[in-house]
């Protein structure tokens, strides 16, 4: 995936504005779900935090490590996606994991 593919493909994964993303990353429940690398937080609520900044940032200043890190947001969306689990997923920790990589799987 070349990088302006990526960078669509990240524009159409990631549904919440750099603004609604981190007032999520804020929450509790944000920081209740995902992998925890023996630090204190896990890797999609670091990611939520590296999208804020991809969001703010001109895609004239993006680095290789920029789409990079748009291409694993990408995957990750598409490949939790496919996981949704049956029923109401409102306060479930599918979406909340979604959530801390930028995706509200309910707008």
């Amino acid at each position: 995936m070349g990088d302006q593919e990526a960078a669509a493909e990240f524009g159409k994964a990631v549904n919440m504005t750099a603004k609604e993303l981190e007032r999520w990353l804020d929450t509790e429940e944000s920081r209740s779900v995902g992998q925890k690398d023996g630090g204190g937080e896990s890797t999609g609520h670091a990611s939520g935090r590296r999208i804020v900044e991809l969001l703010r940032t001109r895609r004239a200043d993006m680095s290789e490590d920029d789409y990079a890190h748009m291409r694993k947001v990408v995957g990750y969306v598409h490949r939790h996606l496919a996981q949704r689990p049956s029923g109401d997923v409102t306060d479930t920790r599918w979406r909340y994991s979604l959530m801390n990589w930028g995706h509200d799987p309910l707008k």
